[in-house]
């Protein structure tokens, strides 16, 4: 029994710090490539056709804000087409239509298509409005986005290269500044963008679409298969096949996106867990291709495996939390040399604090969140964990695409589709294990593990309070709204 809570013990601490040994790696490559320059080409004379679509499926809080950006795109009207692509089945639809029509009888070149069958979900959507497309080239954005007026000036002149396949930008954000959580996903997502896909794109280790914000060169779509249903990242998915097909990729991190970051937890948790469960749908699916092509470098071949497989470390915490108390019991005490672990994982903090060093002026001001990122972080491993278990332990069957619930300019949270979770017993009593293992850790004076043990105590009693509070908030809008049904007119 000792040996075999030891052997998971080093197993999960050296996965662990195999990840942050990853994000050095990342780190090294970013400063080798941070002073690259990827200038904006003069537009050509004769401009190709573009189509903007606009997937959306229940947002009545923001399709109206997605449809007057997008008709604001600083294009010729005649090259230019935008489809509002709607798997509605609320009010979203009337409130498109409305628009739709408004802008079209101003000579907008505008189309709504709607479907009363939500097959395939996103990836479905899109495939069955690409016929309807007229554009050699389709920009993507997704209900929560607000693309620059000047964002195709700026991103079609590059598709001069006719080996590039798709133009991704950094995603900017509209409420990042709303509370301490959408703050703290800024900085995760910052760090994504600027660092990650900097050097995928610059190092040339299979860089990605990442769903919106972002352009494809249509004959690319194409060869590469199209949109396929049978992952809940579709994004992933096709610029994945797009680079085993040899398509060049480029990542804009001076042109941003500006999008909505989830403002509840229960909006950011199925968020999480969608992109946790896609990802290990396509590295399944793609694993041994990418391992084996022989267009790529050994270099990028494990760049591409590491990245896709990053969301195992959410397993890896759960099984080093569980492994703690068994490990006091057994008087297990943290060696010195043990000290190379935790200098492994220094890696995934420096890429947080130079992504917040490279894009903004107040960046220190900005990294006080990064603690309760970090106990964010943390606290989604179960959430996340369950996801990757789905993919890995049903890989035959269809998996739900979990929209995030946009809120917009709304005061209110919506919340009108929140569930109760049985995950939320789990996090339970993940609290109480950890502050168990605090208590018998400060009693048997054996303080190496109790840094560990404290966050997680601290991440999922949080996720607990906060899981509580939305779902009193929401059974309390209910019940408003139930007594307003109910109130006769005077």
């Amino acid at each position: 029994m000792n040996l075999l809570v030891l052997s998971l013990y080093f197993f999960a601490l050296g996965g662990l710090a195999l990840y942050g040994l990853f994000g050095l790696l990342t780190f090294g490559l970013y400063w080798r490539h941070r002073h690259a320059q990827f200038p904006t080409p003069p537009l050509p004379a004769e401009l190709p056709s573009v189509t903007v679509q606009l997937p959306i499926f229940n947002e009545p809080f923001v399709v109206e804000r997605l449809i007057h950006t997008a008709v604001t795109l600083l294009y010729p009207p005649e090259k230019l087409q935008i489809q509002v692509i709607d798997d509605s089945t609320d009010g979203t639809t009337e409130r498109a239509a409305r628009w739709v029509a408004y802008y079209k009888e101003r000579g907008v070149n505008i189309a709504l298509l709607h479907r009363s069958q939500r097959d395939g979900f996103k990836a479905g959507a899109l495939a069955a409005a690409l016929p309807q497309a007229t554009g050699a080239f389709i920009a993507i954005f997704d209900a929560d986005f607000q693309p620059q007026p000047d964002f195709l000036q700026q991103t079609m002149p590059h598709f001069a290269n006719p080996a590039l396949g798709m133009v991704q930008t950094r995603w900017g954000h509209l409420n990042d500044g709303r509370s301490p959580l959408t703050s703290a996903q800024a900085i995760a997502l910052d760090k994504h963008f600027a660092m990650e896909q900097t050097v995928r794109h610059r190092a040339n280790l299979f860089p990605k679409f990442n769903g919106a914000g972002g352009i494809w060169r249509r004959s690319c779509l194409e060869d590469a298969g199209g949109w396929h249903t049978d992952t809940v990242c579709e994004d992933m998915c096709l610029s994945t096949r797009a680079v085993l097909r040899q398509w060049d990729c480029l990542f804009l991190n001076e042109v941003q996106s500006p999008a909505e970051l989830p403002t509840t937890l229960s909006a950011y948790k199925s968020q999480q867990a969608r992109w946790s469960k896609g990802s290990s749908q396509c590295l399944l699916k793609y694993g041994r291709a990418i391992a084996t092509t022989p267009h790529q470098t050994r270099l990028a071949r494990f760049y591409a495996l590491m990245s896709m497989s990053a969301y195992s470390t959410n397993l890896l915490l759960i099984l080093l939390l569980l492994l703690q108390i068994p490990l006091l019991l057994l008087d297990f005490h943290f060696s010195s040399w043990m000290l190379l672990f935790s200098v492994a994982g220094i890696g995934q903090p420096l890429l947080f604090v130079m992504s917040q060093r490279v894009l903004y002026r107040d960046w220190l001001w900005r990294l006080r969140h990064f603690p309760t990122m970090v106990l964010v972080a943390i606290g989604l491993a179960p959430s996340n964990g369950r996801a990757i278990l789905q993919a890995l332990l049903a890989r035959q069957q269809a998996h739900d695409f979990v929209r995030t619930p946009k809120q917009g300019n709304h005061a209110s949270s919506p919340l009108s589709e929140l569930r109760f979770d049985w995950l939320i017993l789990v996090e339970f009593a993940l609290a109480l294990y950890a502050w168990a293992g605090v208590a018998l850790a400060l009693r048997q004076h054996n303080f190496g593990p109790l840094f560990f043990l404290l966050s997680c105590a601290l991440a999922y009693s949080g996720m607990v309070a906060l899981n509580m509070r939305e779902w009193r908030w929401h059974l309390q809008q209910e019940a408003r709204r139930q007594e307003t049904a109910v109130t006769p007119l005077p």
